[in-house]
């Protein structure tokens, strides 16, 4: 039987793995201007690094999940943990910035096994009344990684140049190989009988697809979540080449934005004692709008100073913070048997939306941010859209309905438990958790 130093180990170990993706991507965030120095082009081209790295964890979410039952654990985590160590290594030596966009797409390929098999792994070493308690200290891990990773980044890029951030990457991640590899215990026994054929695997995509529950807070929640990649992306081009502040001045007002959207979704939990998810998601949403609006309007007119573009940025990212785990909640929540498919194509959606239209941000100069609070504006709208269009909708589906007819499910359940609609776990940055 595990004795508790085991547990600890375990958790500590997933809690390493939770965090890869997050540290990757806001590790380098004070570097811009330096990589952009350095290879001879605007910060609004190294933007595209995060782009890239978004799509991979996109695109990895959807190939992993079916990779892990089948073959077990360890062996698609040692293979994705390898790419990432090599990526990494070769994003400190990219001759070019196409060179880097590219291998930060490899780089979250590898990375992002990390991320799904530490999930998968609770339940693999923990008992089901457990698991709500690993995934909340998994949570903080996460939620710590933005208040760190800027930080540790600057400290590094004063010391020793942009490129050691990849080398420490690969580094940190070639340590949690190795402990991966001789101490971790393989949690689940490969299974054969998993399909990997893709016909399959976009059946079973598509059926969930077709519901309109899962459609209408999916897209709704993955167009809200969007503003968070967005801000990621284009926070640096603000503050670092806008306003022209230091690089340790941005890592610290990264870290405190940080808290609006971290301290928002811990007081989720709290307001679901009072109100529903649809209730939270409505009025989150209508105010991520609000906000929004207000931004553009004041910054199309030159009003906002960096005062309030940092109070303005706060509410909008603890918005976010409402809408993701309550949206997230509800799109899953017609789901049983194929509920790890169904998480998987939302953390798709997620993902791929924020990297798609973060993509946007190569439109901004390296000082206008104005592109960059329009794409916020426009991303929160049309989410707020679709949600009054869908929601009725997906209010009206009825039980048999749902896209695992072998498994019943309450739905009416699940429109009225505010606790059960937040039980599911959610990752921000997403990634979602």
């Amino acid at each position: 039987m595990p004795t508790q130093r085991s547990h600890l180990f375990i958790i500590s170990l997933l809690g390493a793995l939770s965090v890869i993706s997050p540290f990757a991507i806001d590790m380098y965030l004070p570097a811009f201007e330096q990589i952009a120095a350095e290879l001879a082009v605007p910060p609004t081209v190294i933007a595209l690094t995060l782009s890239s790295y978004f799509i991979g964890l996109a695109l990895g979410q959807v190939f992993y999940g079916p990779l892990l039952d089948r073959f077990g654990r360890k062996r698609p985590l040692l293979f994705g943990l390898s790419l990432f160590v090599l990526a990494s290594i070769g994003c400190a030596l990219a001759p070019d910035a196409n060179t880097l966009i590219a291998l930060r797409f490899v780089q979250a390929i590898g990375g992002c096994v990390a991320q799904v098999a530490s999930i998968a792994m609770v339940r693999d070493f923990f008992p089901a009344k457990d698991s709500a308690r690993v995934l909340s200290r998994l949570f903080l891990f996460i939620a710590v990684s933005p208040l760190l990773a800027p930080s540790i980044g600057w400290v590094m890029v004063a010391a020793a140049g942009w490129k050691s951030v990849f080398l420490v990457m690969a580094f940190i991640v070639g340590v949690v190989l190795a402990l991966v590899q001789f101490l971790l215990p393989e949690g689940h026994k490969p299974d054969t009988s998993i399909s990997l054929k893709p016909g399959p695997i976009l059946a079973e995509y598509l059926v969930i697809l077709r519901h309109p529950r899962f459609a209408t807070y999916a897209f709704a929640g993955a167009l809200s979540f969007a503003g968070l990649f967005t801000y990621v992306a284009g926070s640096p081009i603000i503050f670092i080449s806008g306003f022209r502040l230091s690089e340790g001045t941005f890592s610290i007002i990264f870290a405190v934005l940080a808290v609006g959207f971290i301290g928002a979704s811990q007081v989720n939990v709290l307001l679901l004692r009072w109100a529903t998810s649809e209730t939270i998601f409505l009025r989150a949403l209508l105010g991520q709008v609000v906000t929004a609006i207000v931004f553009v309007t004041g910054a199309g007119a030159g009003w906002w100073g960096l005062n309030e573009t940092l109070a303005l940025l706060f509410v909008f990212l603890a918005c976010i913070g409402l809408t993701n785990p309550n949206a997230s909640a509800l799109a899953l929540s017609p789901f049983t048997k194929n509920a790890g498919s169904a998480s998987a194509l939302l953390g798709f959606f997620q993902l791929g939306f924020g990297a798609l239209i973060s993509v946007g941000i190569s439109a901004a100069t390296p000082h206008d941010s104005f592109p960059i609070i329009v794409i916020l504006a426009v991303t929160a709208v049309c989410g707020l859209v679709v949600l009054l269009v869908g929601r009725r909708a997906a209010a009206v589906v009825a039980p048999e309905e749902s896209a695992a007819p072998s498994e019943p499910h309450d739905e009416v359940e699940a429109e009225t438990s505010p606790k059960r609609s937040g039980e599911v776990p959610v990752a921000p940055s997403g990634e979602a958790a």
